[in-house]
Order: structure tokens, then sequence, then C-alpha cells
């Protein structure tokens, strides 16, 4: 009986892992029509990742390149930072390949907000100027593991910790971000607990931070649209 129970679990585990891609690439088609599978009475579009694979004889080299990366993002906004993604919306090519990039730009004193990947980790290596970066364990310690990042550091947020960067100089920053996901998703803290839609019950918010009901009102941000 042990082994029937052992047997089951090591399924439901290998069940439970992503499968590795059984071709070297699929490429992204957003232009052709889906391809079609029949199952029984009922019809699905052939999808890999959400989207329908380029046929491989058509797959030319502009579908794995991306220009512009070398171009500052605009830092003129609220919390002064930019992110400027690199992801299977804009090189076709990633698809199925489970890594995206991005560029971030900072502002003096700008700010890339705690929020979390549920979907990948981060490997963040500055290139210019000094951050303050860091991530949040989880309950319940909640340890806050940091450091001040100059240019050529590297640093790894792990995946589906909240985390941030921070530029405390005077001057312009940038850091380029890999991400291993294809599509990491991102939740940005303040926007979850104060922006959802519908919003949170502010006696549930008032609660869970242990204080008055103005004071959620008064603390209660515009939505920070930035992210991956």
């Amino acid at each position: 009986m042990l082994i029937v129970v052992l047997l089951a679990m090591a399924s439901s585990v290998v069940l439970a892992s992503d499968p590795s891609p059984l071709q070297y690439f699929c490429v992204a088609d957003k232009a052709s029509p889906e391809l079609i599978i029949l199952t029984g009475y009922f019809m699905f579009p052939l999808l890999v990742n959400g989207f329908v694979c380029k046929n491989p004889m058509d797959v030319n080299a502009e579908d794995f390149f991306f220009s512009g990366l070398n171009m500052p993002g605009n830092t003129n906004k609220r919390l002064g930072s930019n992110v400027t993604a690199v992801d299977v919306k804009k090189t076709a090519g990633l698809n199925t390949l489970g890594i995206s990039l991005a560029r971030i730009d900072f502002a003096p004193y700008g700010l890339n907000p705690p929020h979390t990947h549920p979907r990948a980790t981060v490997v963040l290596t500055v290139i210019e100027g000094s951050l303050l970066v860091g991530f949040v364990t989880s309950n319940p310690q909640n340890r806050l593991i940091f450091k001040v990042l100059n240019a050529g550091d590297v640093f790894v947020f792990p995946e589906g910790l909240i985390h941030f960067q921070f530029n405390r100089g005077h001057k312009n920053a940038v850091a380029i971000a890999g991400l291993s996901s294809q599509k990491p998703g991102v939740i940005t803290v303040t926007n979850a607990v104060f922006e959802s839609n519908p919003k949170i019950d502010e006696s549930v918010l008032a609660k869970a931070f242990q204080v008055d009901k103005k004071v959620i009102d008064y603390i209660s941000p515009e939505p920070v649209m930035d992210g991956q």
C-alpha cells in the first residue's frame, strides 16, 4: 500500500511540473488564423502558451529581434521610474522559451515600487548609477534582504517575493532585468491593496493596518500603472 501511495505522489509531482517544449521554437503568429483541432463535438483553437505557432519555414531573424533598448524610458512620472519590457508581445520568438527582459530607468530618487512577479525569478544588473534594492521573505519572518548596487553589480529576486528598486542618488540610474518567464506577470502592492476593482472595504484595510478608516482614505494612492 505504501508503494502505491509513493507512486501516486511521484506521478502527481511529474504532472504538476511544466512540460519542456518538444520543439526548438514556436514563434507567436498573431496575423494568421488560429489552427483548429476537433474533439468530439467541440472545436478548440490550437494554441501554444496562448499563441498560434508561425510556420517554421516562414520564421526569420526579425521574429527574434528587438531594437531600442538603448533608448532611455520616460521617467517624468509620479514615481520617477519607467519599465521597458521586451516580452512575447514585442519579440514573437520568445514564445515558449520561458524568458523575457526589461530595461528600468530611474530619475533621481525614482522608485520601482514594491511588487511581485508570480511566475518569474528576476536577475537585475545595474548598468548606470546606484540603486538600493531588496526583497522580503514570506511569513512569519518577513525578513528584508537588501543591498546597495553600483554599475556592474547583479542581484537576484526570487520568484513570487515582493521586491523593489530605489535610486537614492542625484543622477539617473539604469538597470536591465532578466525574467524566467515569457509572461512573468506583475502585482504592485499598493495597487492590489488600495486600488482593487471593486475596492476592498475600508473596514478590512483599517483592521489589517490597525489604523482608523480616515488614515486609509489619506494614504490611498492613485493607481500605479508601471511594471511588466
